[in-house]
């Protein structure tokens, strides 16, 4: 079956994802439901949850948009292990102590501001034009290139264990577009064992639904939301079209 193309319905759908299904497979949900070329602003991995920006119709053209928006997430991480995925769906490859929670504590404030670490071994970058993770899944090692982002803040929700051993902890993060949340556990010696974001730039996930129940919301009023420069990376002209087609107020079903 071909895939739908129709520019209608138009649309921001704001969708709470659970953990299982890829993105891939909420954004096809999406487009089974609309009938409408679907796109995305930004993927989570499938241990991960919370919040996703899908594009309905002809406000895939704007995109550009909504993929550099800062992103907003709570994890918790395992200090006394890491993964081939730094996250619970790989394997274990080194297992420590605990750190006191001093060390911690300096390791984290080393994590805040602007930060180089590597992109995870299972990451969809292209390794000599292949995906990495699928170099990963075959046993290939590669040196992974460094990527740059800013951590705007990084805050301690809750500590485990006691001064001496800190076994894991949750924290919570303000960061720039493209961080790799796995990346800031390795770099803490420890892996993600949950991962949840809460918004994309000015949206939060308190305003999302399931995929099934996700209504679109107008591009007029998500793009009110964007400050300038977000609405700057696509033509004035661009967005005009879009806004002519965008379903009038009152009319964001999805169905």
């Amino acid at each position: 079956m071909p895939v739908p193309k129709a520019l209608k319905p138009v649309g921001i759908a704001l969708v709470d994802k659970p953990a299982g299904p890829s993105s891939f497979g909420i954004v096809a949900a999406l487009r089974q439901r609309t009938r409408a070329r679907t796109g995305h602003a930004g993927t989570l991995d499938p241990f991960a949850t919370g919040l996703l920006v899908l594009l309905s119709g002809a406000a895939t053209r704007l995109a550009p948009c909504f993929v550099g928006l800062d992103k907003r997430y709570v994890t918790d991480i395992d200090l006394t292990s890491t993964t081939t995925t730094g996250d619970p769906e790989g394997e274990i490859v080194e297992q420590h102590p605990a750190p006191a929670r001093a060390e911690l504590d300096e390791a984290l404030a080393r994590l805040r501001g602007a930060i180089e670490l590597p992109i995870p071994a299972a990451s969809a970058v292209k390794i000599g034009g292949e995906r990495a993770y699928k170099l990963a899944r075959r046993g290939v090692v590669v040196d992974m290139p460094l990527r740059r982002s800013l951590v705007h803040a990084l805050d301690v929700i809750a500590y485990s264990g006691d001064a001496t051993a800190v076994p894991s902890v949750r924290i919570e993060l303000h960061v720039s577009s493209g961080t790799y949340v796995r990346s800031i556990a390795q770099a803490l010696g420890g892996h993600c064992t949950t991962l949840r974001r809460t918004a994309v730039g000015p949206f939060t996930v308190d305003e999302s639904a399931t995929v099934d129940d996700a209504t679109l919301l107008p591009v007029a009023d998500a793009l009110e939301r964007l400050a300038a420069d977000a609405l700057d990376r696509v033509p004035e002209a661009v967005r005009a079209g879009v806004l002519a087609l965008d379903a009038p107020v009152g009319n964001g079903s999805a169905a």
